[in-house]
């Protein structure tokens, strides 16, 4: 390690949080300080919640979510419990092979669905390929998404047309959309005789888009289309319960907006509609049609940890309130793209329907280089998604200060 590397990493050990942060949890404050005085109350939620130091704006939640104190604090705990084996006897620090019943049960009442057809694998990209990769199709049979899929949701139907000759066809959305009518009668005017599954975002990863999932997919099963729902965004970011919006299949990453530590993730189906997908990963009891979703998670042994804190952040988003971190979040993504809308440099793809977006927002940007904004960027610790199309994402811990000091640095970089 050369000397300017050993002096960076000694600058970085520096802004570290103390051993054992975690550990000192606060109480949350008290609900009604959110009327009287709401930004003193989140910021109350920001310092004694989270380990984000003060100097730090994070506006990526969109990519990579923070998991708050009491997150890793279940964490650490249970890796300390198992590494000390201070478990019940037979009880292994472990999953991969139980049912976790109780905990898909807490999971299920909150995600708004059936615990048996719930199945924990470690996020949402690989509860998609579970289910591209579990459904009979052949050669010539179609795949529809929309272009504003992520990639790593398009892959597993990729590897299905590579391997087994399917088609996959993409429909081009307008940026921004009208109004939600125009999604729907686009997706559901664009299935052909051939397709097979509809595979589509209820959040766009790319702008926030909110689609009227139930409308959409209750019109392709009435085609006798098989629909397959990337959840990614929906949990934690907007009101929405897994039952209420009609898909066959559903997959959910709860480290974004659900306070889950990275490696957890939510595949669900219809009950008849598990019993026709292939498992991927076996193990034994693969084959059990009456374990329902817990046969998805037969994986082998996992860290049964990240589990632990999942729960642990559905605790504390109830703690707080779902309707108010809800609202909080819509509240500023409100605020950024207000600020964004007054720019006439700036292109909004995000529409101004409040039903559209949750608390991502989306812009092109005319005029600003983005190898002069992003070194800004860096120099006063701002944290957003590096492409030419931004993304700004809000969370409980995003301050508008924050979203004042991005625009501000967005404008410096347009007069440099």
């Amino acid at each position: 390690m050369n000397r300017r590397h050993a002096i960076q990493g000694l600058a970085a050990a520096a802004w570290l949080p103390p051993a054992g942060a975690a550990t000192n949890v606060a109480p949350l404050p008290d609900p009604s300080l959110s009327t009287r005085d709401p930004e003193r109350y989140w910021d109350r939620i920001r310092k004694d919640q989270f380990l984000l130091p003060k100097w730090r704006v994070f506006l990526n939640n969109g990519s990579l979510g923070v998991a708050p104190k009491p997150v890793v604090q279940a964490v650490t705990e249970y890796l300390e419990k198992s590494a000390a084996l201070l478990m019940e006897e037979y009880d292994y620090p472990r999953w991969g092979y139980e049912k976790l019943d109780e905990h898909r049960t807490e999971l299920a009442a909150y995600l708004g669905c059936s615990k048996n057809q719930l199945a924990i694998t470690h996020n949402a990209t690989e509860a998609i390929s579970v289910i591209a990769a579990g459904l009979d199709l052949k050669a010539g049979d179609e795949v529809l998404m929309t272009d504003q899929e992520h990639g790593s949701g398009k892959a597993g139907w990729h590897v299905r047309r590579a391997r087994h000759g399917i088609t996959v066809r993409e429909l081009q959305i307008p940026l921004p959309p009208r109004d939600p009518a125009q999604l729907a009668d686009l997706l559901i005017a664009a299935i052909s005789p051939r397709t097979r599954v509809l595979f589509f975002s209820a959040i766009t990863t790319t702008t926030g888009l909110v689609f009227p999932v139930r409308q959409i997919c209750d019109a392709a099963r009435a085609k006798g289309v098989i629909t397959v729902v990337d959840g990614a965004h929906l949990n934690g970011q907007v009101e929405a319960r897994i039952d209420d919006l009609g898909c066959d299949y559903y997959a959910g990453s709860p480290h974004k907006w659900m306070f889950a530590p990275a490696g957890c993730g939510i595949l669900w189906g219809r009950e008849e509609m598990l019993d026709r997908l292939w498992p991927s990963i076996v193990t034994g009891g693969w084959d059990d049609k009456a374990d329902q979703g817990a046969r998805f998670m037969r994986l082998g042994t996992n860290n049964r940890a990240m589990i632990e804190g999942m729960i642990a952040g559905v605790r504390f988003a109830k703690a707080i309130g779902v309707e108010r971190i809800y609202s909080r979040i819509h509240a500023l993504a409100r605020m950024a793209r207000e600020k964004a809308q007054a720019l006439p440099y700036l292109q909004l793809l995000t529409p101004g329907n409040d039903t559209m977006y949750g608390g991502l927002v989306a812009f092109h940007m005319q005029g600003v280089d983005l190898n002069r904004l992003m070194p800004l960027c860096q120099k006063r610790r701002i944290w957003i998604l590096r492409n030419q199309r931004l993304r700004l994402s809000t969370h409980i811990h995003t301050r508008p200060s924050d979203i004042d000091l991005f625009f501000e640095t967005l404008e410096l970089a347009r007069r440099a």
